[in-house]
């Protein structure tokens, strides 16, 4: 029984349901953009939605949402093998999810026509909602499923970053969009390029920290507003002056772009002479950042 409920707890943290909530946000960005935007222009922009809408065009009675989950059931089993269980699990929730989601939108919003007479309009939605919700899937350590899963062993066992590896697996099947015309290839080809640059954009300012070096005379009066009021850990370092031989204090602290603001505000106001450095980073490994084991 205790065990069963230290499980309960467990799921139930304020983590887990901050992340099941991601989790589904993602999973409904996915299965918008590509069900009401993809699926009725024949917009191919890779991955496994991207191949669905040529295979459910040629074989009709396929469903969409039934083909995503049983291809995607396929690739989560690699998952397994070269992401590990933790990934894994994520991966399966958001794709289900998405094949859900699917399915419903069939059944209550039968699409046999796009919304719209405007293609370009149409696949700016097409590709910022899904991917959106791809990002969002990304920056918790999960994935939508399908190519998502390629693209993530890519980051994992070579240079490539999960970008590039999203665009080397979606380009030869993005390239069946020209199946369905010149204009819907051209369409889907610039669309890749799109996707691949929102999701880019979105992990990147997601993840936003600003890292400050502040030179100060007043180190002490600069260090406890960082640890008491901004609440931030940081790093003290000496040196001294290339001209002057001065002895100088250096504070190296990484914080929120709000935080930085404040912080560079108060140093500025005890320390009108101070040098501050700031510089945009969206990769900071570490305890109260993100852990990896690699």
């Amino acid at each position: 029984m205790k065990n069963t409920e230290n499980l309960a707890i467990k799921i139930l943290s304020k983590n887990n349901l901050i992340n099941f909530f991601l989790l589904t946000i993602g999973a409904l960005g996915n299965a918008a953009g590509s069900y009401f935007f993809r699926f009725p222009n024949n917009f191919s922009i890779g991955g496994v939605s991207g191949l669905s809408v040529v295979i459910t065009k040629f074989f009709p009675n396929i469903s969409s949402g039934t083909f995503l989950l049983v291809v995607n059931m396929l690739l989560i089993i690699v998952d397994f093998i070269f992401l590990g269980k933790s990934f894994g699990a994520k991966t399966i929730y958001a794709s289900v999810m998405i094949s859900v989601f699917t399915a419903i939108f069939e059944s209550f919003f039968p699409m046999t026509k796009p919304f719209t007479d405007q293609p370009f309009l149409e696949l700016v939605f097409a590709v910022a909602l899904p991917s959106i919700g791809t990002a969002i899937l990304f920056n918790i350590g999960a994935s939508s499923g399908g190519t998502d899963i390629v693209a993530m062993i890519f980051a994992k066992y070579s240079t490539i970053n999960v970008t590039k590896g999203l665009l080397f697996t979606d380009i030869l099947i993005t390239l069946g969009a020209f199946l369905f015309g010149i204009e819907a290839g051209l369409f889907s080809l610039l669309g890749l390029v799109m996707k691949t640059l929102v999701i880019d954009t979105v992990v990147e300012n997601i993840n936003l920290h600003k890292y400050m070096t502040i030179i100060t005379t007043k180190p002490d009066e600069v260090k406890d507003f960082i640890t008491k009021n901004i609440r931030k850990g940081a790093t003290i370092c000496h040196g001294e002056g290339a001209f002057t031989g001065a002895p100088k204090t250096l504070i190296l602290t990484v914080t929120t772009p709000a935080q930085a603001v404040i912080l560079r505000r108060y140093v500025r106001e005890i320390d009108p002479e101070s040098f501050i450095f700031i510089t945009n980073t969206s990769e900071i490994i570490g305890k109260g950042f993100r852990y990896t084991q690699n």
